[in-house]
């Protein structure tokens, strides 16, 4: 089976360097555009099911993705759901940094250590979305195509999980807007990383795709 995942497009809080965690924030009109064109991309590909968070930015993202002619194939499971940020939801990194800098410091250097004040932990997150990453792929067969649009912390985690990575180890690559990680196995115990972070439907070879809070 081949997976698409791929992270929503961009928000207003994504472009202004706020945490949202699990803050319902919609997709910004360059978010949208995003999205649409992800769908371009995937125009020809013949995707068997479809799972988004039940975030709005995620599931908006699979929705244009689709198309129209395909959104019946598009479930929600709230196991795919962004890092629940607690108390930093909304906050800007310099207002978290005022007020809870050897957190921040920690979630940057040890991250893996950290456990959000009211929210959730990367452990935490690796086993809810690990749980709907194997949910979402039940039943699909060989030749069977699976788009998984989630979250920045929920992409990393997982795709640490099958690069056999430690998830502190999140850093050390990105999660662009709408971008794709294609995973291909026979089960989700097998997977492979065929490709990371591929944004090219949006932004040239050398171009910048970072995010400014996580």
């Amino acid at each position: 089976m081949r997976i698409l995942l791929a992270r929503h497009g961009e928000t207003p809080w994504n472009a202004e360097g706020r945490y949202q965690g699990q803050i319902d924030i919609p997709l910004s009109p360059v978010g949208e555009s995003q999205a649409r064109a992800l769908g371009e991309r995937l125009r020809e590909v013949p995707i068997s099911r479809a799972v988004a968070s039940p975030l709005s930015r995620a599931r908006h993202t699979a929705e244009l993705a689709l198309g129209q002619a395909r959104t019946g194939l598009l479930s929600i499971d709230p196991d795919v759901q962004e890092i629940a940020h607690g108390e930093w939801e909304g906050l800007l990194a310099s207002e978290i940094n005022d007020k809870d800098p050897a957190r921040l410091r920690a979630w940057r250097e040890e991250p893996d250590t950290v456990l959000m004040p009211g929210g959730e932990s990367l452990r935490q997150v690796l086993d809810r979305s690990w749980r709907g990453l194997v949910r979402a792929t039940e039943g699909l067969g060989a030749d069977d195509i699976l788009l998984l649009v989630a979250h920045d912390a929920v992409n990393r985690v997982l795709l640490c999980k099958i690069l056999g990575l430690p998830i502190g180890k999140l850093w050390t690559f990105r999660q662009a807007p709408t971008t794709l990680n294609l995973l291909e196995g026979a089960d989700v115990d097998s997977l492979e990383v065929v490709r990371l972070n591929d944004c090219a439907h949006h932004t040239p070879f050398f171009g910048e795709a970072k995010h400014r809070a996580l």
